[in-house]
C-alpha cells in the first residue's frame, strides 16, 4: 500500500485489455490483520483508509478449490527441504498458479516454490 514509486509506475503501465489486477482473500486478510495489529492513532487510521481505497481498486478473488492441488505438493517439497513457508504464503502461491497469474512480490520466500511453475515478479525495484 506504500506508495513505492517503481510500484505505482509499473502499475500505471498496466493495460486494461491485456493485464487483470487483483488480489486474493489471504492476502486481504493479512493486510487488515496487519493493521488491526496497530495501536489506534493517526498511522492506523490513514492504513485503513489506503487498505480501503486499495480494495475498491482491485477485485478480490476467492481461493478456488483446485488450489488445494497446488498447495499439497508446493508444501511438501517446502518440508522435505528443510525451508518450509508459512501455510498464508502457502495458499497464495497455490492461489497465483491455480488461477495462472503472476504473483507481485517483493517477499523472496516465494522463491523456495518458484520450481513449481510460480511466476514472480517483484515491482520495487
Amino acid at each position: 500500500m506504500a506508495r513505492v514509486p517503481y510500484v505505482t509506475a509499473h502499475f500505471d503501465s498496466l493495460s486494461d485489455l491485456n493485464d487483470y489486477l487483483f488480489t486474493c482473500t489471504i492476502v486481504r486478510g493479512e493486510i487488515l490483520f496487519g493493521i488491526q495489529r496497530l495501536p489506534i492513532g493517526r498511522r492506523r487510521q490513514v492504513l485503513e483508509n489506503q487498505a480501503i481505497n486499495l480494495f475498491e481498486e482491485l477485485p478480490c478473488l476467492a481461493i478456488p478449490k483446485e488450489a488445494a492441488d497446488y498447495y499439497a505438493p508446493m508444501k511438501s517439497y517446502a518440508e522435505q527441504q528443510g525451508t518450509p513457508l508459512s501455510e498464508n504464503d502457502l495458499w497464495i502461491a497455490a492461489t497465483a498458479m491455480t488461477l495462472d497469474a503472476i504473483l507481485v512480490t517483493a517477499d523472496s520466500d516465494f522463491q523456495r516454490v518458484a520450481g513449481f511453475g510460480l511466476q514472480l515478479e517483484d515491482w520495487t525495484n
